[in-house]
């Protein structure tokens, strides 16, 4: 059915049924409900390019999963233990605020293009941006066009340096805190050799738990060990083969704090292979206490993240600013939490 039919079933003009669609104040309330009655009757859901042409808003958020660095991994978004929840998310929250999601995958930097090209289409009116990869001129080139967005695990300090006015909302968690109290955690088991399994240092989350780490360390008079500084690269399998590196050198840490639980997982797969004992030999701690964290044997003490409060804050966040068109940057640090599992023990004394 289209607008036409409408308009003459209620006995209105087409532009009349327009303005109704549209929620136009300058109807009378005799006609409004006179249209809705028709509408509601026969079904008629507005043609959403029509509404496009016309100026209107697509009720569409545009979610950019990036992520570059694992070339050879054609499931690297659909299949991955933290992209795939994080989208589901998205996509819950935004379906029960009335909105659609429209998901694109950023594989390689020319991919970025998507993001402005989207807005500048009018395909969709707000976006989400999330991924352990970053591309501040191309977001500040979209936070200048006055596009609202939000982003996930990007540095605030760099965004307000690079954007300085936009409808931007920088959402991360709290990863010093997590991290802090991780390697507390290991300190108070008697842990003085301590590892890091890192992530990519060109993140934000990758850097702040590496420098969290050094930090923490030094503050309790312990010395970082360059050997035991692993390049995982949040990847697993670049985290199996340096571990299996660490342990052909034949010298270990008595625990491993891994940047993300992908990087754990394979790092405890690699340890076992090795005939390595978990938690009796070395412990090992992640990072996010994705689905798997919990299941695998034993099972993995983590920081969780909240992921699903940062997706929900994203779509909130988005929704508020298409709503408004004064330029601010709202900056949120959702709160990590510790969770005790099995994949650590106590230093054995000698």
């Amino acid at each position: 059915m289209k607008s036409e039919d409408i308009a003459r079933l209620a006995g209105v003009s087409r532009s009349t049924v327009s303005r109704v669609i549209n929620n136009y104040k300058n109807v009378p309330e005799e006609t409004r409900k006179k249209v809705m009655q028709v509408i509601e009757q026969y079904q008629f859901h507005p043609n959403n390019s029509a509404r496009v042409l016309a100026g209107k808003k697509t009720d569409t958020i545009g979610l950019f999963i990036v992520s570059i660095a694992e070339k050879d991994n054609i499931n690297r978004v659909y299949r991955n233990n933290y992209f795939s929840p994080f989208v589901d998310a998205v996509i819950d929250n935004a379906n029960a605020n009335g909105k659609y999601v429209l998901v694109n995958s950023i594989y390689k930097t020319e991919d970025y293009e998507k993001i402005k090209r989207s807005f500048v289409e009018r395909r969709i009116d707000a976006g989400i941006i999330v991924g352990t990869e970053k591309e501040i001129d191309v977001i500040a080139d979209v936070a200048a066009m006055g596009y609202p967005f939000s982003i996930i695990d990007y540095s605030p300090e760099e965004i307000v340096q690079m954007v300085k006015k936009g409808r931007v909302a920088v959402i991360n968690s709290t990863d010093d805190e997590g991290t802090q109290k991780m390697i507390e955690y290991l300190i108070g088991l008697g842990h003085k050799d301590i590892g890091i399994l890192n992530g990519r240092m060109n993140t934000y989350s990758g850097r702040i738990r590496y420098e969290t780490y050094i930090r923490v360390l030094k503050e309790y008079g312990i010395r970082p060990m360059k050997e035991w500084v692993l390049k995982g690269e949040f990847i697993k399998k670049a985290a199996a083969q340096e571990v299996l590196s660490m342990i052909n050198k034949g010298k270990l840490p008595t625990a491993l704090f891994c940047c993300n639980d992908d990087m754990a997982l394979s790092a405890i797969e690699v340890f076992q292979d090795k005939k390595i004992n978990i938690p009796d030999d070395v412990s090992i701690t992640g990072f996010d206490d994705i689905m798997p964290a919990s299941l695998v044997k034993p099972a993995l003490t983590t920081v969780r993240v909240p992921l699903y409060s940062m997706a929900q804050k994203a779509v909130d966040e988005v929704i508020k600013m298409m709503g408004d068109t004064s330029g601010n940057i709202s900056i949120f640090n959702l709160e990590t939490e510790l969770v005790i599992r099995d994949s650590c023990a106590t230093v054995k004394q000698i």
